[in-house]
């Protein structure tokens, strides 16, 4: 069963010391080793729509040096695109030849982007990174992501990258892959799998907020109605519905700092790997 954890100023014991949230450079370098270790190097976030995947996977892939990817950002560029091309998302037949042709990059955030990014994504040749995140397609990316076909082509895609960087003989020492069939269906071998949840109105919050902070025009019941709306959508699709693994480990962030949810995974894995030796 999926172990629950519930918030805490302390995440764990280095030779006998407690870690807290902010332990010092040596101690959180110790973590850091313990988890490049790992074999094959996945980690796998899933959750609902504003748990803090986003932003704890990028804070924890640049700490170890594992690749950050967000799953998502395939599902969202079907969409988008199919949006843009007067597709009608409810029409599975268009959208899953669609799924299945569209060329879909995604690459690393340069240097020179300030507006917040993870990564970049290319569609058509076209960067459309801002333009995952509008409400337009916040509310139609659930009904495209239940689409089997949709589901099986992309998750191929993802299941290649996690392979090839999960060797620890690529560029980077590993990959964090964020989404919310990653650790169920994507990578079930994954050795570390999280599941981050957090309360509907947090959720609805941190989007907002996010929304605000790219100057994009939102209101706060909007924002909270299009989360339960996904949420309701990703639990009860027939296909890879929204659920923790059977090994994942869940961690409610309603109340905790993004670093905070970092040091805790990245000292709950030491803990394991040390019990393993």
């Amino acid at each position: 069963m999926p172990v629950a954890l519930k918030e805490s100023k302390e995440y764990g014991m280095i030779d006998g010391k407690p870690i807290s949230a902010t332990s010092q450079p040596e101690e959180l370098s110790t973590l850091i080793t313990a988890f490049r270790s790992l074999r094959p190097a996945i980690v796998t976030l899933d959750g609902p729509a504003g748990s803090g995947k986003s932003t704890v996977g990028h804070q924890l892939a640049d700490l170890v040096n594992f690749l950050f990817f967000d799953t998502g950002v395939m599902y969202r560029a079907v969409t988008w695109a199919a949006l843009q091309r007067g597709i009608a998302t409810q029409d599975q037949v268009r959208i899953s030849e669609l799924a299945a042709h569209l060329p879909i990059d995604v690459m690393p955030a340069a240097v020179q982007e300030t507006d917040g990014r993870q990564c970049t994504v290319i569609v058509d040749g076209i960067d459309i990174t801002t333009q995952l995140r509008t409400l337009e397609v916040d509310q139609n990316v659930s009904i495209v992501s239940a689409y089997g076909v949709v589901r099986q082509t992309l998750s191929g895609k993802q299941r290649h990258l996690s392979q090839y960087y999960g060797s620890g003989q690529a560029e980077k020492d590993g990959i964090v892959m964020a989404g919310r069939d990653i650790g169920t269906v994507v990578v079930p071998e994954a050795p570390w799998k999280i599941y981050l949840d957090a309360t509907s109105n947090e959720r609805a919050r941190r989007r907002y907020e996010e929304m605000r902070e790219q100057g994009k025009n939102a209101e706060l019941n909007t924002v909270l109605k299009a989360i339960l709306q996904r949420d309701d959508l990703d639990s009860h699709r027939e296909v890879s519905p929204l659920h923790p693994a059977d090994d994942a480990i869940v961690i409610d962030t309603s109340s905790l700092s993004p670093e905070a949810v970092v040091r805790q995974i990245l000292s709950l894995a030491y803990q394991v790997i040390s019990q393993k030796k």
